[in-house]
């Protein structure tokens, strides 16, 4: 059963943290909520109560399921996805966070035309050349970006990581290489490139995310809900 109250709590409290750090970093910051595993219900109380406007999720089954256009909420896809499910969310999602591949593009492409819509993306960035990980190689970020500049319904707003499970001194490397990565970005804008995402942290390392690594949106979930449910 939930506890909504601790749960509010949690987003209250996670809330103020991240306002101080946004504040110290001098730019604001965006919450995205990992709803992965979590009920439908969780994603009404957020709404009803106002509590937060995005939320991400992992699977596409689990947004189809949990997706209410009337809520007012934002839905993000922040988890890999496949070419065949991208019909599913096309239209739907503000955001998809794992751009990493031109079959994908080619399929976002495909079914964002058939509905007259642009969709918003980031490219994930495989920061510690992870084999369990999607991601872009950080070496081929910048010429990946540029064979994307072709799609007309694609915008490309900036980039995703999930970092390596690390010590913090290498952890914070890694962050200030993806704070590089994300201000070089800004010579390739035009068209339908327009870097203004820099997308990293969770709830076990947003406050480096913040501090060494531009990030402009965290992705906390567990540090909001607790731990999933399966």
């Amino acid at each position: 059963m939930l506890d909504k109250n601790l749960i509010e709590q949690n987003i209250l409290e996670f809330k103020e943290k991240v306002s101080r750090l946004s504040s110290n970093a001098g730019r604001e910051v965006k919450i995205v909520a990992a709803t992965k595993t979590q009920p439908k219900e969780l994603l009404d109380f957020i709404a009803k109560k106002s509590l937060l406007t995005d939320v991400g999720e992992n699977r596409v089954q689990e947004f189809v399921e949990k997706y209410d256009p009337e809520s007012g909420l934002n839905y993000h896809i922040i988890g890999q996805l496949q070419s065949n499910k991208v019909k599913y969310i096309a239209g739907k999602v503000v955001l998809i966070h794992s751009l990493d591949r031109y079959s994908l593009a080619d399929e976002i492409e495909k079914q964002s035309e058939k509905r007259n819509v642009i969709t918003d993306c980031l490219v994930e960035i495989n920061m510690g050349s992870e084999i369990s990980k999607g991601g872009v190689n950080p070496d081929e970020l910048y010429s990946f970006i540029d064979g994307l500049r072709k799609y007309r319904h694609i915008r490309v707003k900036g980039i995703m990581s999930v970092m390596p499970n690390v010590e913090i001194n290498e952890l914070i490397g890694y962050y200030k290489k993806f704070a590089l990565l994300f201000a070089g970005l800004e010579g390739m804008r035009g068209g339908n490139i327009v870097p203004d995402i820099c997308s990293c942290g969770m709830s076990n390392d947003y406050a480096p995310a913040i501090e060494y690594g531009g990030s402009n949106m965290v992705r906390p979930g567990r540090i909001l809900f607790g731990e999933r449910n399966q």
